[in-house]
């Protein structure tokens, strides 16, 4: 029982330096990340991080994966909620469009874009952001699946890109970017 307990402590507390960490990058960039900042935020004394992180490659990398652990579930949940209703197209796009809608504007959003950003400077962490991508686009192939899109492996990949790059439009504009129009064309442009 014991070790229990302190495996859950071991387990709060890498859970408590990653959110630290995403929180962090959301702030001030992956540039303006420190150490210091890292464990202010989460609590931890500088030893306690570098135990459980020797390197900033290794809890970025750590990092980008829970984000896209935690996101892929929470996407999941809302699929599995709409499944059972036959969505069409058009519902499933308007569907798409309410979540983006609901995103808060906050730096816990701008994390995992500065992850991927950094992905593209640092090798070490493409492989954590090819798993991320990798789990959205078998979300949204299962959606798309969902709607009756023929191949539907085939569009993921471009859903997602298009989700994703006016997800970034309306962190930079600060304005709301309807989907559902764009990600009908998309749909019925491949559908022809």
């Amino acid at each position: 029982m014991a070790g229990a307990t302190a495996r859950d402590g071991v387990v709060s507390t890498r859970d408590s330096i990653l959110r630290a960490t995403l929180k962090v990058v959301g702030e001030v960039g992956v540039g303006g990340l420190t150490n210091r900042r890292i464990v202010a935020a989460a609590g931890v004394s500088l030893g306690t991080l570098t135990y459980h992180f020797p390197s900033q490659t290794e809890l970025l990398r750590e990092a980008m994966l829970l984000f896209a652990e935690e996101e892929t579930a929470k996407l999941t949940a809302i699929v599995d909620a709409h499944r059972a209703k036959g969505l069409s197209l058009e519902q499933g796009a308007a569907v798409v469009e309410q979540v983006i809608e609901q995103l808060p504007f906050g730096t816990d959003e701008l994390a995992p874009h500065e992850l991927y950003l950094q992905a593209a400077r640092d090798p070490a962490l493409r492989e954590a952001s090819s798993r991320c991508f990798a789990a959205y686009d078998d979300l949204a192939t299962a959606i798309l699946r969902a709607l009756g899109v023929t191949e539907p492996e085939r569009l993921a990949g471009p859903v997602v890109a298009l989700i994703a790059g006016l997800q970034l439009r309306r962190f930079s504009t600060g304005v709301d970017v309807p989907a559902a129009e764009p990600l009908m064309m998309l749909l019925r442009g491949a559908q022809v």
